[in-house]
């Protein structure tokens, strides 16, 4: 028996999986977006150019926004999250710790001193957007190719198939548990259950306990539901045929040797 993917969910509308669904470049096929992001994070991570990877940032960027529909604000607010990880992972990179003054730039905090170089400056800033680019990379693919269709993409390169299967499940249970905590959420807050700290508190507590006991019941539910319609150790999902265009594959090759000719001459 085969079962069919539904690629809306119930979620909040600017989630990436929405965003995935309705993107103007949804209908290419799968795996040539999957080679195609991997393929450039690779090229932004080796070239180890800052050109390299301001240019992948700013392209990538261009086409989350225009191609896959997404708004500026949706998309900056999606790197705001990586962006704070690359600041302080940044931040460690470039500062040091001596006991005496040292550095071209440093802080006295009494016992110790907090220092950098222009060198490590340097490093960082460089990290930080080598970082970025594959972030932007990824984003490409996360906001082009719906979840479910990227386990179809797992599946053709031999993960074994346990794996792509509790990805999934794991993957849709998030964001059912997702709307329920939501709800219970709002149904406390409507009775004043975050009112003060220790209401707080207990109310946390108590919607992570009914959270617990919800999910097993949707489980045991979802279990209840597959083995009605065949379920037999297996989860074949029904996969679009998408088929792959020269023009695609010649568009990615421009770009990718555009980058490698960067890298080269500037």
């Amino acid at each position: 028996m085969t079962f069919h993917r539904h690629r809306r969910h119930s979620h909040r509308v600017n989630s990436m999986d929405y965003y995935a669904s309705q993107s103007g470049i949804c209908h290419w096929n799968d795996s040539y977006k999957v080679i195609s992001a991997c393929s450039i994070l690779l090229l932004c991570i080796l070239l180890n150019q800052p050109v390299v990877s301001i240019t992948v940032i700013f392209t990538m960027g261009f086409v989350n926004i225009k191609a896959n529909g997404v708004s500026f604000s949706d998309y900056t607010g999606f790197l705001k999250i990586p962006v704070a990880f690359l600041i302080l992972g940044s931040a460690a990179i470039a500062c040091g710790i001596s006991r005496s003054p040292a550095g071209d730039f440093r802080i006295s905090l009494n016992w110790f001193y907090v220092y950098t170089t222009g060198k490590r400056i340097k490093e960082a800033a460089e990290l930080f957007l080598k970082a970025m680019g594959a972030v932007s990379a990824m984003y490409f693919l996360a906001l082009s190719t719906p979840a479910n269709e990227l386990t179809g993409v797992l599946k053709k390169a031999h993960v074994p198939r346990i794996i792509v299967e509790l990805m999934d499940m794991i993957y849709r249970f998030i964001f059912i548990l997702t709307e329920v905590q939501g709800r219970m959420k709002t149904a406390a807050a409507s009775r004043l259950g975050y009112v003060d700290f220790k209401t707080s508190c207990y109310s946390f507590g108590q919607t992570g306990g009914n959270l617990f006991l919800i999910s097993l019941k949707k489980a045991n539910a979802c279990y209840d539901a597959m083995i009605s319609r065949g379920y037999e150790g297996e989860l074949p999902f029904w996969e679009e045929e998408k088929q792959l265009k020269l023009w695609q594959i010649g568009l990615l090759l421009v770009y990718e040797i555009s980058l490698i000719m960067l890298s080269v001459f500037l």
